[in-house]
């Protein structure tokens, strides 16, 4: 049994080549070998949001307060609100992140393919994220 002490993983700025606006990551687990899932609560401030990306195993979020957007590509921007759960499939583009005028925090669950979880793809423009 292994048992992570709240506040003993320091919080994070992720890189911000991968977000736009004030993001806090803070860890909360990465599953030792044979398994290949982890996690961490995400925080997006107003306006806050992803890079477009892909996962290769697929995404779980669990939004835990705030409001939030999501949307995958070719669809609607989805409000997401605390208790809601969302699945991106494996290799499907998506962002997710804050409304415009309400931070968001998230959840978030994936797993490793060959060591990597995540591919990131390029920003979402102001434009596009407003619409």
């Amino acid at each position: 049994m292994e048992i992570k002490r709240s506040g003993s993983q320091p919080s994070r700025k992720p890189p911000e080549e991968y977000f736009t606006g004030t993001v806090r990551l803070d860890p909360l687990f990465q599953a030792n070998a044979p398994a290949r899932v982890g996690g961490a609560s995400v925080t997006f401030e107003p306006g806050a949001r992803t890079a477009w990306h892909t996962h290769p195993l697929g995404q779980t979020l669990i939004v835990t307060s705030g409001l939030g957007w999501a949307q995958r590509e070719g669809g609607p921007v989805e409000e997401i609100r605390p208790g809601d759960v969302v699945w991106f499939p494996p290799g499907e583009k998506h962002w997710h992140g804050a409304t415009p005028t309400t931070a968001m925090t998230h959840i978030a669950i994936q797993e490793a393919l060959d060591g990597r979880s995540v591919d990131w793809l390029e920003k979402v423009p102001d434009a596009q994220y407003r619409k």
